[in-house]
């Protein structure tokens, strides 16, 4: 295999960092070509001085001089700024792009490098669940091969690996349950934000780890998966899996279900992606059957857990609702994570949002950045942020 120039677009982060980690084990397989971070410039500066890429940008551009002046000697072009972002991703000195920047923010530099025909890892779910049909027809026209990092997905990714000509009768997402499986309303009420960041069994970034203790991770993940792979929302479903062993399921028109297990390390889907369609050696730890092991399945509580309700209505009427769904989500938990509203009250929030923001069928891009615009406005008016 050719050596791979990666460029990791949000280095500072949970997944970037593991993507670095990964190029550490196979040097001889990849190199770091960029580096970005929102604003954690002082990671990024150890990132590059150990790494030495091609360039790096730091999206605050009040924290340009600070970056440009640890990296005064070395041959590392410094950028800053969100449209740096976007115009680093649109240049030729790449192979391979991590799209790991955390919501709507990472839509515009995924897209630029899928205009550029680039391979995408995708980590930003947000990108498919607010503008899927423009990116996912951009990347047809384009070329742009676009590999889930996303485990639920690169699980069902690898799982059609070799299964062109046989039609999907649905995938069935896992979804841990979070920290709080089996809770109620009466329990969840009084839930703290160091709680809620307290995955079971994945080590993850605030985000994420919030939109899975309310499953509306989950519920961005089926959005995501009906672009990916084009389906219709009724071929889509989520079980509840506590062990996150197996990682998802395909079930074919036969009636024959494949699966994809292994221990839940995000190391795993990174790997796949990058190296793909190789596999690569590694000594990540090991599944063994020879413990005693139980694998659970159940129906997810949409009752107490209203994100997935929310998520799956919105995935079903389509247009820009998803888009509404994604940002008053992302005001919710920035909120929550400030310690200014409840857990539950996250939901109410998203829900008020969602009645609130007028429903266009066939969005524009422009229309898509309207109506996040709009949608943070008024979910941020709600709880005076």
């Amino acid at each position: 295999m050719q050596q791979k120039r990666i460029a990791i677009f949000g280095s500072t982060g949970s997944i970037g960092k593991q993507t670095l980690e990964v190029i550490s084990a196979h040097p001889e397989l990849f190199v770091a070509e960029i580096l970005t971070a929102h604003s954690n410039e002082s990671l990024l500066i150890e990132q590059a001085l150990q790494f030495v890429p091609n360039i790096v940008v730091i999206g605050d551009i009040a924290k340009y001089a600070i970056v440009k002046k640890a990296l005064e000697g070395k041959p590392i072009k410094v950028f800053a700024g969100e449209e740096a972002l976007e115009q680093v991703a649109g240049m030729d000195c790449y192979d391979f792009m991590m799209a790991g920047i955390v919501g709507f923010a990472g839509l515009m530099p995924t897209l630029s490098a899928v205009e550029k025909g680039k391979a995408v890892g995708l980590t930003n779910k947000e990108t498919l669940v607010v503008a899927g049909d423009i990116v996912m027809r951009t990347a047809k026209e384009k070329g742009a091969m676009i590999i889930p990092v996303d485990s639920e997905h690169s699980a069902i990714f690898q799982c059609l690996v070799g299964e062109n000509n046989n039609p999907i009768e649905k995938i069935i997402l896992t979804a841990s349950g979070g920290p709080f499986l089996g809770k109620k309303s009466n329990f969840l009420a009084n839930v703290k934000r160091d709680h809620a960041l307290q995955h079971p069994n994945w080590s993850m970034g605030a985000k994420i780890s919030i939109d899975s203790a309310t499953l509306m991770n989950k519920g961005l993940e089926m959005i995501e998966a009906k672009w990916l792979f084009n389906l219709q929302p009724h071929q889509i479903k989520v079980v509840v899996h506590a062990q996150s062993i197996i990682h998802s399921m395909v079930q074919f028109e036969d009636g024959s279900i494949k699966a994809q297990m292994g221990l839940p390390d995000m190391k795993l889907p990174i790997q796949y992606a990058m190296a793909f369609p190789q596999r690569l050696k590694n000594e990540f730890p090991r599944y063994h059957f020879d413990k005693p092991n139980v694998l659970n399945f159940d129906e997810p509580d949409i009752k107490t857990f209203r994100n997935l309700h929310l998520a799956t209505e919105a995935m079903h009427k389509g247009g820009n609702v998803p888009c509404v769904l994604n940002a008053a989500n992302e005001i919710a938990v920035y909120a929550f994570l400030k310690n200014r509203i409840g857990f539950l009250d996250m939901t109410d929030l998203i829900e008020r949002t969602l009645e609130k923001i007028e429903y266009i069928a066939h969005p524009t891009l422009n229309d898509y950045f309207e109506t996040d615009g709009e949608a943070r406005s008024f979910a941020a008016s709600l709880i005076q942020l």
